[in-house]
């Protein structure tokens, strides 16, 4: 069984070793693109990359110009990490027509066991709680992994823009 958690330096060995098995991909809900995994390494830098993630959340924290507030959690089976997610609280243009309210992803060696659709189903009653009724989730189209993810969680297809399919969930 999994669990969403909150961003803790205390399993700085088990998220390196989830980052490092995407070989250099995006990893989408996992924050800090332009940090490099080997300057990650070090404990002191790390923690900072965990403060930064857990301070993303507070609407006045510094934040990259075009990004938006965003609470960061990890998916955790016992003390392995398995894959990151964000709630991005907002949607400015570009998350309303491609990014959506929720990404995440699961480490190539922990797919196709029900990870991600089980981590996003535990998400969509923490967004509610944050004040979204509603949330917006998208997938390259052809991403069929997530499509299913999304769909199994009660997604609603609305439109494909630019080679991503937009989806609607109730998070109550």
């Amino acid at each position: 069984m999994i669990r969403l958690i909150a961003p803790d330096a205390c399993y700085q060995d088990s998220w390196l070793e989830a980052a490092t098995e995407f070989e250099g991909a995006h990893r989408d809900g996992a924050g800090g693109e332009d940090l490099d995994l080997g300057e990650l390494r070090d404990p002191e830098v790390f923690e900072g990359f965990v403060e930064r993630l857990i301070a993303d959340a507070e609407p006045d924290s510094p934040r990259k110009p075009g990004y938006v507030p965003c609470t960061y959690l990890w998916i955790a089976q016992g003390s392995t990490i398995l894959g990151s997610l964000a709630i991005r609280h907002e949607l400015n243009d570009f998350l309303f027509n491609e990014g959506g309210h929720i990404g995440y992803s699961v480490r190539p060696s922990a797919r196709r066991k029900g990870h991600a659709t089980e981590a996003l189903a535990q998400a969509l009653p923490v967004a509610n709680a944050m004040g979204m009724s509603r949330v917006l989730v998208t997938c390259l189209e052809g991403n069929e992994g997530s499509r299913r993810t999304i769909e199994k969680n009660r997604g609603v297809y609305e439109d494909t823009r630019n080679g991503t399919r937009r989806y609607w969930i109730d998070a109550c």
